[in-house]
């Protein structure tokens, strides 16, 4: 799988604190995924997706 965040992200940090391997804050507070497949054998891409407020959060299969 691979994540993307999208132009609706407001920078608030959940991502990155649900799920650090994938999700970091870039020096414009914003939140920026890692650009590879992703494994999420503890599901925590899908748990920062579902908890986005504003879902800013995509993932492709």
């Amino acid at each position: 799988m691979r994540a993307f965040v999208n132009e609706n992200c407001i920078g608030c940090g959940m991502c990155h604190e649900v799920c650090p391997d994938v999700f970091s804050m870039s020096d414009g507070d914003r939140a920026v995924a890692v650009d590879a497949e992703v494994n999420n054998s503890d599901d925590s891409v899908e748990i920062a997706a579902d908890g986005c407020p504003v879902s800013a959060i995509e993932i492709t299969y």
